[in-house]
């Protein structure tokens, strides 16, 4: 089975009605490390509700956490919020600072302003989720009666705390951080409890009361989670391996949830995302990739089948070059498979059996809509990207792929695809090795530096050219029997080419190019190549 498939089964055991939850910080960008939890939490609630099991699927914003530091993004203004909650502070200007006039007309806040690209980017991938804010939860009072167990239980929490995660809780440590005179979960001392009142003094010289069932506060983060899985119900949870860690966060909750009078929720561990070559995304150091960029490059079923076909304990690099060319290229030939025909063969052994369960599993919740059939374009995304880079009108696209007979008509899924893949190409990710630069004019240059056997090869090329077919094997055959006809090694053949049309010592494939251009077009620039060398 799928790895979700098997998540399903085991909460298939335990109950017919599940609570799925994921839950994220808006303190910066979010990036498609993001993806994997929501992601996972998604695919999770699919196969549930596909086993027969009624699924409520939430998204927490933890608004109600504060921030923690003034990031690089954000201009020097924000000092004075370092400890408020994301919920309760201006969104940032371009400029990085505080943008008070759309905070006090729209009440749109820091959390807010980091949310809603990440919300159009969930729509766009097919995820819809319950969404829950945190901070609005505490204000409503949906914590009261949980935080009034944590304080009342105070001694019993903080025992567990300690002799789970190791380590020694602060003299005065208390179950509920209440806010400061400013605002601030922060710099803020508990000096008394009597609910619904928990009353403290500040750094400022400032003391007060912070009322429970208003949320004039919140639960510290260790008590805070499994409060959220105490008052919404939460059966089922993805989370990243920091939590799932021994003695972490859900090792304690697990034990407090049980104090507040709630059992546990089933856990997912799930692995980092990172970039290629650069470690794990970070939001505040700048380390990552958004999904609206992520999505501008590649159709929404790519990225979701980037985590549905890896099992959530294990590690994913994204890589934006030839990486996502490879899986866009898996997800063409996978979604070309009949997979049960394939799975109808008596003689598959067990380990093939279950590769080819795995690979329908992914493809089934790659898709964007549930239960909808993913068709194959018969359109790589290399050769897309080849047609992309030759063809500056799509109509030239479109008439190539038909006359090969790839396609027999364009058709939105590829015209979709097509707008990402030029986008692509003009982005810093495309990968160096598949980007076509043919030349307009000779690198003089570089023809002056071959000698005079690679330059009759040229000429011998050049004419060559001018009377084979104009497709790709022709082509590909062509360039080395320029050579070969000349006794020469056909590697020279390819060194002269790419000289005269790329101006360059190596690149990609030169046939499949040239035969998406016009001849003329090439013979023109070859002819211009034998001008400068014989000046």
């Amino acid at each position: 089975m799928h790895w979700a498939d098997v998540a399903a089964q085991a909460l298939a055991h335990k109950s017919d009605t599940h609570v799925v939850s994921t839950g994220i910080t808006p303190s910066g960008e979010f990036h498609i490390g993001h993806l994997r939890e929501i992601l996972t939490g998604d695919i999770i609630a699919r196969a549930a509700k596909d086993a027969g099991l009624a699924v409520d699927f939430v998204f927490i914003i933890d608004s109600a956490d504060p921030l923690r530091k003034v990031y690089d993004f954000l201009g020097p203004e924000y000092e004075q919020f370092v400890g408020n909650q994301l919920g309760a502070i201006p969104a940032p200007k371009e400029d990085g600072n505080p943008d008070w006039e759309r905070f006090n007309d729209e009440g749109w806040t820091y959390a807010n302003h980091f949310l809603e690209p990440f919300l159009k980017a969930l729509e766009e991938i097919g995820v819809q989720p319950r969404l829950i804010d945190n901070l609005e939860s505490y204000r409503s009072g949906r914590f009261t009666e949980l935080s009034k167990k944590a304080c009342d239980h105070a001694d019993d929490i903080r025992e567990a705390i300690e002799r789970i995660s190791g380590r020694e809780l602060p003299d005065g440590w208390f179950p509920w951080s209440p806010l400061n005179s400013r605002g601030g979960l922060d710099k803020v001392r508990v000096t008394g409890y009597e609910y619904p009142l928990v009353h403290w003094e500040d750094e400022y010289g400032e003391s007060g009361s912070s009322d429970l069932t208003k949320g004039e506060g919140k639960l510290p983060w260790r008590i805070d989670w499994p409060a959220k899985w105490g008052w919404i119900g939460v059966t089922c949870e993805a989370f990243g391996k920091d939590h799932g860690a021994a003695g972490g966060s859900y090792s304690t909750g697990r034990e407090i949830v049980k104090i507040l009078g709630h059992e546990p929720p089933h856990p997912l561990v799930y692995e980092w995302i990172s970039l290629k070559g650069q470690g794990a995304m970070s939001s505040s150091a700048g380390n990552t990739i958004g999904p609206i960029e992520a999505l501008r490059l590649v159709p929404p079923e790519i990225l979701r089948l980037l985590v549905a076909k890896s099992k959530p304990n294990k590690a994913i690099e994204f890589d934006t070059g030839m990486g996502l060319v490879i899986l866009a290229d898996e997800f063409e030939r996978l979604a070309a498979r009949d997979f049960q025909h394939e799975l109808a063969n008596d003689e598959l052994s067990r380990r093939q059996r279950v590769q080819i369960e795995d690979a329908a599993g992914a493809m089934k919740m790659a898709t964007v809509v549930s239960g909808q059939d993913v068709k194959a374009t018969a359109v790589t995304f290399r050769h897309l990207a080849l047609l992309a880079q030759t063809k500056k009108n799509d109509d030239d696209v479109w008439g190539s792929l038909q006359a090969s007979g790839a396609i027999q008509e364009k058709t939105p899924q590829l015209q979709d695809r097509l707008n990402r893949m030029r986008y692509w190409i003009q982005s810093s990710h495309f990968p160096d090795e598949m980007r076509i630069n043919i030349l307009t004019e000779p690198n003089a240059t570089l023809l002056g530096t071959l000698n005079e056997v690679e330059r009759r090869i040229l000429k011998a090329l050049t004419v060559s050219l001018n009377t084979c077919i104009w497709d790709t094997g022709a082509i590909g055959a062509c360039i080395p029997q320029s050579a070969k006809d000349l006794d020469e090694s056909p590697r020279s053949a390819f060194k002269v080419a790419y000289a005269a049309l790329m101006g360059s010592e190596k690149g990609p494939r030169l046939a499949p190019i040239l035969a998406e251009i016009d001849r003329d077009e090439i013979l023109q620039l070859l002819n211009a190549c034998v001008i400068v060398l014989e000046e």
